[in-house]
């Protein structure tokens, strides 16, 4: 049953990205020399994300609850952040018709919903419950809740981000086309389809600027949280606010990295290429901070 809820929920993403993919195909040849107009997901599309989306809720509560044990690790910590990626971006999509970003956001929850299943949580969480880990037992869920929410909307961020730099090198590549991608000497409309589906109906840049810094912004209150809490069932657990090792340092750059950008923002008005430089940075070093460290630690040391 696990299994054919695995297929389901792989299948079911992959389906929609197919559908999406093959309507976003259709306007870009459509309006091959008509101004770019969005294509948005139709309604049948949305009702499907969500069906799927609450079969991998199912997923994600089979795999963190297993005998009685709530379970963690680098896997399930990646397929819980691109869940909460769907569905902050299903809302986004309600403001911003961003259907390209779906090609690569349902293809990225399809592959993560598989990772629980081939690299099962290590870290019995339940199992630290009791006299010496009552704080942390208490604490947990909210840190870990404050946590994916965090990761979730940085990951989107991310993922505009690269789809922002994109199209910039897009349209500096094909200024003075009729259509980005078209072949100035030739006219010809035909080439660099991919291109033109992928990033012709995008919205203007500063645009998606705009939507990138409340992206950030949201998931720098978020993360910040995320320390504070961190810090008090750390002391709950460990005698101490703050524990020097892998997953609170890259934390730590990665809360300094997005607080610069913010500052620069305000302060100097970072942005363009230089405003996705920090993004991206910041993103590794918080994708380092728990998934990156947890599968060196899992799979490559299988340590717990």
């Amino acid at each position: 049953m696990t299994i054919l809820l695995h297929a389901l929920v792989v299948a079911g993403y992959l389906a929609v990205a197919l559908v999406v993919w093959r309507g976003a195909s259709r306007t870009a040849v459509a309006r091959r020399t008509e101004p770019l107009a969005p294509h948005r997901l139709s309604r049948a599309s949305r009702v499907a994300i969500v069906a799927v989306w609450m079969l991998h809720a199912g997923l994600l509560r089979d795999a963190a609850l297993v005998d009685g044990v709530w379970r963690f690790g680098f896997a399930l910590a990646l397929s819980a952040t691109m869940w909460l990626a769907v569905a902050l971006f299903w809302f986004e999509s309600f403001v911003v018709p961003l259907v390209s970003v779906w090609l690569v956001i349902l293809p990225l929850a399809a592959l993560c919903a598989l990772l629980p299943l081939v690299v099962p949580g290590s870290v019995e969480l339940g199992r630290l419950s009791g006299a010496d880990g009552a704080g942390y037992s208490r604490w947990l869920p909210v840190h870990l809740v404050v946590a994916l929410s965090a990761y979730g909307l940085l990951t989107i961020a991310a993922v505009h981000a690269l789809f922002m730099a994109a199209l910039d090198r897009w349209l500096h590549r094909t200024r003075g086309s009729a259509w980005p991608g078209d072949d100035v000497a030739t006219g010809d409309g035909r080439g660099a389809s991919l291109e033109r589906t992928m990033l012709g109906p995008l919205p203007p840049l500063l645009t998606m600027e705009r939507i990138l810094f409340r992206l950030i912004g949201a998931g720098f209150a978020l993360l910040t949280l995320t320390v504070l809490s961190g810090v008090v069932f750390s002391e709950a657990l460990f005698g101490k606010p703050i524990r020097f090792d892998h997953k609170t340092i890259f934390t730590l750059i990665a809360w300094a990295t997005f607080a610069a950008l913010l500052v620069g923002r305000v302060a100097r008005g970072w942005r363009g290429r230089l405003a996705l430089s920090w993004t991206l940075g910041g993103f590794a070093m918080l994708f380092l901070a728990y998934a990156g460290s947890r599968f060196v630690l899992e799979v490559v040391l299988h340590r717990v």
